[in-house]
């Protein structure tokens, strides 16, 4: 499995005959072309979170050249002597008619070097995103000098909050979870607080430490700040020595996470759930007859009361190189997006902790990493294009 992050400096490169697909149509849904789909390359999808503020829309991290409206003069697509676009410059938000509807560019005059693994947090108004810096304050930033840390950020008015300002690694894949009662934040209260910044107290987060200088996992940690933001080590899956753990997501209610356990190969993985509890155990979600593979990037989806999973599954390499919107693709040979139903309960014994109702339905017949919108409607995914499904 190729990560959804982008860690790999060397971007895909479109041939010369890419012109860039348009939107097309089918038994499938509707699918539309983000940042110029096979033009450009984009990794790190998070679909929308906010339906009313951004429908038909995603998050996402660029490369070093982009196929969007540019919104003003700042967030330039065409890289210029003045102005130049740099890997990892910015979070987008962008629908699926191309248009820039947010961004935040990386704060140079404050050492930002790059972001790296955002992700679109459990409420609409948070992202949460790694931040790099050059340990020698150089505004080279070079790879090997950088350095990590993780931040939030408030959407509505583009400020951060630092849960860590260093000495974090770039595979940590933070996510959070915020009260979801909390509306708009007072924004004259203190943005150097949890409860300032959040509008609450009740906020989690959950990310991975690596072995120094590589991907190997070495800690999955969590915060809850409601009760004082002490750093609590998960228990990690048996046989996870030498393996990477990724895309950890909070469930909906804050109670649990979900994760893949990637081999270092990565063309093998598992997935797993676990309570968010210093003593849980990780429990491993089977790959049952009629799967491809095991869940790979899976994410969680609530509508209407009901808590899904959604997956994906494929035989080999994640990373799409291929164009979503040619009708022979769209047949489940590039992979699937799968869903099922699942009942939680935190606290209860293993038996009942986790309880899957009904079968595995297929949702697409195209590996869309990125996950489902809360309205149902839409699927996204990218690393190396990027793309939106409208399903019917």
């Amino acid at each position: 499995m190729v990560l959804a992050a982008c860690y790999d400096p060397e971007p895909y490169v479109a041939s010369v005959e890419d012109k860039g697909p348009s939107i097309s149509e089918s038994e499938i849904g509707k699918v539309f072309p983000i940042n110029g789909g096979i033009s450009h390359q984009i990794c790190n999808p998070s679909v929308s979170q906010d339906t009313a503020r951004f429908p038909a829309s995603m998050l996402w991290l660029n490369f070093s050249s982009m196929g969007v409206k540019a919104p003003d003069s700042v967030y330039n697509v065409v890289s210029t002597k003045e102005r130049k676009v740099t890997q990892h410059d910015r979070l987008t938000i962008s629908d699926t008619s191309e248009k820039v509807l947010w961004y935040l560019m990386r704060d140079t005059a404050n050492g930002d070097c790059q972001f790296q693994d955002p992700e679109w947090s459990t409420h609409p108004n948070f992202i949460a995103s790694l931040r790099a810096y050059d340990v020698n304050g150089s505004k080279s930033c070079s790879p090997e000098n950088l350095d990590y840390g993780i931040i939030a950020v408030r959407i509505s008015d583009k400020k951060r909050f630092v849960f860590y300002d260093k000495k974090e690694g770039e595979y940590g894949d933070p996510h959070i979870w915020v009260d979801p009662s909390v509306t708009e934040p007072d924004t004259s209260a203190s943005d150097t607080t949890i409860r300032g910044f959040f509008g609450t107290d009740r906020v989690r987060l959950v990310f991975v430490r690596t072995k120094e200088d590589n991907m190997q996992v070495r800690e999955l940690v969590f915060r809850d700040f409601a009760n004082g933001g002490k750093e609590v080590k998960l228990k990690l899956p048996k046989g996870y020595n030498g393996k990477s753990l990724e895309n950890p997501l909070i469930s909906p209610d804050g109670k649990f996470v979900i994760y893949n356990l990637v081999d270092v190969s990565q063309t093998s993985w598992d997935a797993y759930i676990q309570e968010l509890s210093k003593n849980s155990e990780p429990m491993k979600i089977e790959k049952l007859d009629g799967m491809i593979s095991a869940p790979a990037q899976p994410h969680w989806f609530q509508f209407d009361g009901r808590l899904f999973v959604v997956w994906v599954e494929t035989d080999g390499f994640i990373r799409n190189d291929k164009d979503f919107t040619v009708s022979s693709i769209q047949d489940g040979s590039a992979g699937r997006t799968m869903m099922r139903e699942i009942r939680l309960s935190a606290g209860a014994a293993s038996d009942l902790a986790m309880e899957w109702i009904g079968d595995v339905r297929e949702i697409a017949p195209l590996p869309m990493i990125g996950g489902r919108s809360p309205d149902s409607k839409f699927l996204a995914t990218g690393t190396s294009h990027g793309f939106m499904i409208e399903l019917p």
